[in-house]
């Protein structure tokens, strides 16, 4: 039982950090220039690291 919990949570792991780095890039494609643009731009890159964060954290629970 313990190799099935252990696949689904490097599953979870493996969805943030895709989802993290897919945010990062497109925080850096994002080419308006406009205000919101820019707050577009933060909430990305606010996504990109928070799925890298949790990519690791399910990482560091998996060793």
């Amino acid at each position: 039982m313990s190799e099935w919990i252990n696949s689904i949570v490097f599953g979870v792991g493996m969805l943030a950090f895709v989802l993290g780095v897919s945010s990062i890039i497109m925080a850096f494609i994002a080419t308006r220039s406009t205000p919101s643009g820019m707050q577009e731009k933060i909430e990305y890159g606010f996504f990109g690291v928070s799925g890298l964060i949790f990519c690791a954290l399910i990482g560091y629970a998996l060793a």
